[in-house]
């Protein structure tokens, strides 16, 4: 009796420990498999937080939009796209800035020294190639849209006896600042009625110098290029009799042929308040560039984030209402920026 009782303890004690050692592996499984998806469930969330972090980590969050002079038409549609950004996209903080306006904001582009720039499509293209008043080829910089014509009108006073381009011969005539795009246009449009400034006598100012001019009588005609109704036009047309010298039907398609970033823009008795512009004539676009270097996800944001807001643009200049969707890529003479084709390719 005393070998069956101590042969049953023996054989319990041997179960309990049999028991005890399976549990206990069973629970180190169990610990170690939850310990391990908790590792990887932590190490995941990690990995989609780093992605998550990296997707912006390489914007930039203090953006230069470079403009022009305050007077113009560039600097309140730069300012406002400027809030749009700023307003619509987090992470951005977008500022709108004054410059002297295409061919300054092609080199401060260049040499990185803002994020977006106004200019013309055909200085873009002219940065692009080297060519013009660009020594050297300008680049580091894509097209996000284009925005309205920035139009090339020829103003004279009534009594100069100017009605045609061909009367600019033996004339005094103002072709804008040295090197600047209003001399680059000027230049094409002489060039197409085959004058050339042997024919002419060339002044090389801007419209405010050359309006206080015409108004003195010390220049008969001047180029201007910029988005109608244009400002510093309408002030000469209110203390003088002011006319636009129109283009041809056959030079201005000329001239497109030639040089295809412009467009025909027809002028009308309701262009200007003042007086009556009718006249046809050819523009380059204005249009929107950003550098090379902002990422891909930014532009289509910031691309995206104007759009959804182009009443914000149209209230802030006239000139507002002509950028649309369908219009964006008018005129594009360069690249565009791989976070504005996205968002096209997307509509």
């Amino acid at each position: 009796m005393k070998k069956f009782n101590l042969l049953l303890v023996l054989l319990l004690s041997l179960g309990l420990l049999f028991l005890a050692a399976c549990g206990g592996d069973n629970a180190g499984d169990a610990n170690e498999s939850d310990s391990g998806s908790e590792e990887e469930s932590s190490g995941s969330e990690e990995d989609s937080s780093g992605e998550e972090a990296s997707a912006g980590e390489d914007w930039v969050e203090n953006v230069t939009l470079l403009t022009g002079g305050e007077a113009g038409t560039y600097y309140p549609l730069g300012v406002a796209m400027a809030d749009i950004m700023t307003e619509n996209v987090d992470g951005v903080s977008a500022n709108g800035v004054s410059s002297g306006a295409s061919v300054v904001n092609a080199n401060e582009l260049s040499d990185g020294n803002a994020e977006f720039g106004l200019l013309q499509n055909d200085i873009a293209y002219y940065a692009h190639d080297g060519s013009h008043m660009f020594e050297e080829v300008v680049d580091g910089f894509s097209g996000v849209f284009t925005m309205y014509p920035e139009t090339i009108q020829i103003v004279t006073l009534a009594d100069t006896g100017i009605e045609s381009v061909e009367d600019l011969e033996g004339k005094r005539v103002a072709v804008g600042d040295v090197g600047s795009g209003t001399e680059a246009n000027a230049n094409q449009i002489l060039g197409a009625y085959d004058i050339t400034y042997e024919d002419i006598n060339e002044e090389f100012m801007g419209f405010g110098d050359a309006s206080t001019a015409l108004q003195d009588g010390n220049i008969d005609a001047a180029f201007v290029t910029a988005g109608t109704p244009t400002a510093s036009i309408q002030e000469l047309a209110a203390s003088a009799d002011v006319k636009i010298v129109g283009l041809s039907d056959e030079k201005i398609d000329q001239l497109i042929e030639e040089y295809p970033y412009y467009t025909r823009v027809d002028l009308d008795e309701n262009t200007y308040d003042s007086f009556d512009a009718t006249a046809s004539t050819v523009a380059p676009l204005a249009m929107l560039v950003v550098r090379d270097d902002l990422p891909e996800d930014q532009v289509y944001e910031l691309t995206k984030a104007i759009f959804d807001n182009l009443d914000d643009l149209a209230n802030a200049h006239v000139r507002g209402e002509d950028i649309t969707l369908e219009s964006a890529q008018d005129g594009m003479s360069i690249d565009l920026h791989p976070g504005a084709k996205k968002f096209y390719d997307e509509q």
